[in-house]
């Protein structure tokens, strides 16, 4: 495999985590307004977040009506990334 081809792969995939990142924190941010779980936009946000942050909301409990469980799934990504982003290197460089 070429050295481009690989480097575009190891991009796209640390694109793919920033951007499950970012939906998180959006995610967080929506549920301090009021909003239409039916739109579709924010639909898809729910559909892409929901699954990565179910088994987190167990882990962490709710102290004082706030949810720490986002701050747990955002380091967790965060270390996720840098390990896939390590292994891919070694693999395809």
């Amino acid at each position: 495999m070429s050295t481009v081809a690989a480097y575009q792969i190891i991009k796209a995939v640390d694109i793919a985590f920033q951007v499950l990142i970012w939906l998180v924190i959006i995610k967080v941010l929506l549920s301090w307004v009021r909003h239409d779980r039916n739109q579709p936009i924010i639909k898809f946000i729910y559909d892409i977040t929901e699954p990565v942050m179910r088994p987190f909301y167990n882990l962490v409990p709710v102290m004082g009506g706030i949810d720490f469980s986002p701050i747990l799934v955002i380091f967790v990504l965060s270390i996720a990334q840098r390990l896939v982003h390590q292994v891919l290197v070694m693999v395809l460089m």
